[in-house]
């Protein structure tokens, strides 16, 4: 577009030079080699514009004849790297698709093409390869050819990372993802891995640094940076609570700063405050966080924040909670807990049936079991409440790539992978050694119930019992039952039953076998009744 307009003022210049000299008419006259020349002004002005233009034109023709086999040369060069490209681009392609004699061919044709020297992506063609066809050896040493190249220095560490990931040396990986961080503190996968390697390894105040400031345009990014330093900072006063409690409450209270509903940073500021034996500030923490998260952590920790209270005491700070937050099922669960340590056996019980009502858990029927156990000694019924434990689902716990802890913690054991743990009901069960705490409370409770104490009985069988109510006795016969305390399934029996002992409407009757039909009596007066 410029060169057009240059032209066109060229040319407007060029004709308005003309209609000048034609409004000024004039002679001219040229004496050469005794030659006269005599021409009008107009005359003269085209003769010098049409040799310029004359000796512009053979000098392009000169260049040109000149210049031809390099402009040749260049044609041919040009249509050979531009069939080299489309090669490599086509060969990119397969080798993204997993056709791995699609890859191998095009990189042959690349090859033939282009010069690896002048196209680096040619490496990477040729290591994707190499790793589709499983040479995993040379795929690696072209990335490392690479990483050693400052112009694809970033692709080689990628490269190597992942394949040292596959490879499961960790050590290897981590150290790639360093350089790169190093190199390039742009790329986010680097920034990424070495934040969760220094995390893995407790180097909490490096991986703060490497963290950096946060400083985006991205309102998601920043929104990332908060909850990752959130998490970074908790885990550091972790690791400062027991050695550095006032430096671990700053951390965490730096952390609720960014946070205020994260509940492992108040929990551990809450403990280094009850370190310091200051009750009040520890209190007001737990409360706060309890309003916005009713978490089971932050209960446990406010009812027992004081070891010398009496458990009239902890069931007032429950209550209190209860108060804050009625009718939520871990606030009736607290109060159901620490009504049975005083032994308020009603209202331990109410509360504990609201709370499974609310949200049934095993916990839930496991304390209600307890109860049973403490207040009734009803072995039936307890083994009611643990069948209704069994089918209830887990407790929530601190959970993270299928397994549980019973802390919260930074960095997943199993990937490495930070800000792993949430706050949700297991799926399944930890499998192989169970680590302390993560027993299943449900089993464990099942193994070190006591047996069944059954007393066996001499039961009359009914035709003994119509023959003796038409025998004309003088005191009526009272018909003993199997397997106490389950209810008889006699109408008198059922009738001499004390009011305590009646059927409870909530979840039904224990899964108690009761007397089983067809029970009879030997000759020698024992039972013949079987458990199973």
């Amino acid at each position: 577009m410029i060169r057009i307009l240059v032209f066109a003022l060229f040319v407007l210049a060029l004709a308005a030079g003309f209609a000048w000299l034609a409004d000024r008419p004039g002679e001219l006259s040229i004496i050469w080699q005794g030659q006269r020349a005599d021409m009008s002004l107009m005359v003269a002005a085209t003769l010098v514009v049409s040799l310029i233009a004359a000796v512009m034109l053979s000098w392009w023709i000169v260049r040109v004849i000149w210049t031809s086999p390099h402009s040749i040369q260049r044609y041919f060069r040009a249509r050979k790297r531009d069939r080299g490209y489309q090669a490599l681009s086509t060969g990119l392609i397969a080798a993204g698709a997993g056709d791995a004699a699609g890859a191998r061919k095009m990189l042959g044709r690349t090859k033939g093409l282009l010069s690896a020297d002048q196209e680096p992506l040619i490496h990477l063609l040729e290591a994707q390869a190499a790793m589709i066809e499983g040479r995993y050896d040379d795929a690696r040493k072209k990335f490392e050819l690479m990483a050693d190249d400052p112009e694809t220095r970033e692709l080689g560490l990628r490269g190597l990372y992942l394949e040292a990931r596959r490879l499961g040396a960790n050590e290897a990986a981590r150290q790639y993802a360093e350089r790169a961080a190093e190199k390039a503190p742009q790329l986010p996968w680097a920034t990424e891995a070495a934040l969760e390697y220094r995390s893995e390894a407790g180097d909490w105040d490096e991986a703060l640094k490497l963290l950096g400031d946060g400083r985006s345009s991205s309102a998601e990014e920043k929104k990332t940076y908060a909850r990752r330093r959130t998490v970074l900072l908790t885990a550091r006063a972790a690791a400062k609570l027991d050695a550095d409690p006032k430096g671990a409450r700053e951390d965490a209270h730096q952390a609720l700063k960014l946070d205020e509903t994260f509940v492992p940073a108040g929990l551990i500021e809450a403990k280094a405050y009850l370190r310091e034996d200051n009750l009040r500030k520890a209190a007001s923490i737990l409360e706060k966080l309890w309003k916005s998260t009713a978490h089971g952590d932050v209960a446990k920790l406010y009812v027992r924040a004081r070891s010398g209270d009496s458990a009239a005491d902890r069931l007032k700070r429950a209550e209190k909670l209860e108060a804050i937050r009625p009718n939520n099922a871990e606030a009736l669960y607290t109060v159901a807990e620490a009504a049975l340590e005083t032994r308020n056996f009603a209202l331990a019980r109410g509360k504990a049936e609201a709370a499974a009502r609310l949200a049934p858990r095993e916990s839930a029927f496991l304390l209600l079991a307890d109860i049973e156990d403490a207040e009734t000694g009803d072995q039936g019924r307890i083994r009611h409440w643990m069948n209704q434990a069994l089918k209830a689902p887990r407790d929530p716990a601190w959970t993270a790539d299928g397994i549980t802890a019973p802390e919260w913690r930074a960095v997943s054991p199993v990937t490495g992978r930070l800000d792993a743990f949430e706050w949700k009901t297991p799926v399944s069960a930890l499998e192989g050694p169970v680590e302390e705490g993560s027993t299943d409370a449900v089993d464990e409770a099942i193994r070190t119930l006591p047996p069944l104490a059954i007393e066996q009985k001499p039961v009359a069988r009914v035709e003994d019992v119509v023959k003796v109510e038409k025998a004309p006795v003088e005191k009526p016969v009272v018909v003993e039952a199997v397997l106490e305390p389950a209810p008889v399934k006699v109408e008198k029996a059922k009738e001499a039953l004390p009011a305590e002992e009646e059927e409870r409407p909530f979840f039904g009757l224990p899964d108690d076998p009761g007397v089983k039909e067809g029970t009879t009596v030997k000759r020698d007066g024992t039972s013949g009744f079987r458990l199973f």
